[in-house]
């Protein structure tokens, strides 16, 4: 069991770790302090699969020391998030008859239970299931049926699975490095929870998390989880296009998209300028122009929002949905980025953060690749075992979460 005043997450992506510690006074605080908070490169992860053990393991337990050397406390069990290309997520329909007059939280784990078992995963572990709506006798769209008087009860809930054996491997790295796991989730749950609002979950909305090498998507509409699925692509895919593109090193690619990157050059009426590789690494020789590095970023950002709008259309939200997308993840910092996805998806798009950007004005918290440090705190309090033993309050925790990231930034 975690100690009652320490909470850690790890969030564990393909580029890089993340680590948070924070912590409350006392049981059912609405006070929460971050203790500690590091970020480590990863260098043996693809898709959320493990290539190499030791390596990954060194990379998490970097990451781990990093932040307990900040907090001063030694983190004994963690929460883990992450996005792998193994995640499935399927819709299941079970329906029960109540014990009694009225419906209990024992009827709703009961039908949730059946809902999960009720299908056949071989070779997969169920993390999580999540229900979309109940129906009360013939009452369809209810969100939280408790105490109403019924005789049957029926769920639609998603199930949230993974192959097993990258599971197992992400287990036992973990325990390797000597700490125990608390709980695993799916970024596809928590980058929502930590971005959207009640309102845009209400009017309809697609949360967007590139990351490295995976785009995981969440549709929500009418408070409830829609759709849910990732992309086996990432903003990886666009650095390899440009290093193969230009002829150079990953890393040189890496800078190149980053500083120099734009799209919709139109070869007519944009001024060509050369960018010499030889500015970015003294070992490079080659130059290429911006017209052609926005041919090769461009062509790869529409491949991946033009797989986000052929997911749509499988529930038939394409272009669709009154709040718009918002994007979240290391590769949507770009003004460009949200032009090209407003193009493609013919939907208004934002990039998400957490809070306002206003209180962040003086840290990097407002760069979306933040956004995660939040998404653990609220998935651990609302998927956690038995009734919810945290209630948060977010102006102290990004208060003290803003004073941790100004000594560690520059």
């Amino acid at each position: 069991m975690p100690s009652e005043n320490i909470i850690t997450s790890i969030d564990i992506g393909t580029s890089k770790i993340r680590t948070v510690i924070w912590s409350f006074e006392e049981q059912k605080s609405r006070d929460f302090h971050v203790l500690g908070v590091w970020a480590t490169n990863s260098y043996a992860m693809r898709k959320g699969n493990i290539l190499d053990m030791e390596e990954f393991k060194s990379n998490l337990d970097n990451s781990l020391e990093e932040a307990e050397k900040m907090s001063g406390e030694q983190v004994t069990w963690v929460n883990i998030s992450f996005n792998s290309s193994s995640f499935e997520v399927i819709t299941s329909k079970w329906i029960i008859a109540i014990s009694w007059d009225e419906i209990t939280q024992d009827d709703i784990d009961r039908v949730l239970d059946m809902a999960k078992n009720g299908i056949d995963l071989p070779n997969r572990e169920i993390l999580k299931v999540v229900p979309e709506y109940f129906v009360v006798d013939v009452e369809e769209g209810v969100k939280n049926p408790i105490w109403m008087s019924a005789r049957k009860l029926e769920v639609v809930a998603h199930i949230f699975s993974m192959n097993n054996n990258v599971l197992w491997n992400i287990r036992k790295s973990v325990a390797d490095v000597g700490i125990e796991i608390y709980d695993i989730y799916p970024n596809l749950l928590a980058a929502p929870e930590g971005i959207l609002t009640k309102r845009q979950k209400e009017l309809g909305v697609v949360c967007i998390d590139i990351g490295a090498s995976t785009t995981g998507i969440s549709v929500y509409e009418e408070w409830a989880l829609r759709f849910s699925n990732v992309i086996p692509i990432g903003g990886d895919s666009v650095t390899n296009d440009i290093a193969l593109g230009a002829r150079t090193s990953i890393d040189v690619a890496e800078k190149l998209k980053l500083n120099y990157s734009e799209v919709w050059l139109d070869e007519l009426t944009a001024k060509e300028i050369e960018i010499s590789l030889k500015d970015i690494a003294q070992s490079e020789e080659w130059s290429i122009t911006n017209i052609y590095l926005s041919q090769i970023v461009t062509a790869r950002y529409e491949e991946i929002f033009y797989f986000v709008s052929q997911e749509l259309k499988k529930v038939g939200k394409d272009g669709m949905l009154p709040e718009g997308a918002i994007l979240v993840g290391w590769a949507v910092k770009w003004q460009w980025v949200v032009d090209l996805a407003k193009e493609i998806l013919r939907l208004p798009v934002f990039i998400g953060t957490p809070v306002e950007k206003e209180a962040l004005s003086e840290t990097s918290m407002s760069d979306p690749v933040f956004a995660w440090v939040v998404w653990g705190l609220i998935l651990g309090n609302k998927f956690s075992h038995g009734s919810s033993w945290l209630n948060l309050n977010l102006m102290g925790f990004w208060s003290s979460l803003i004073k941790v990231f100004k000594k560690i930034l520059p």
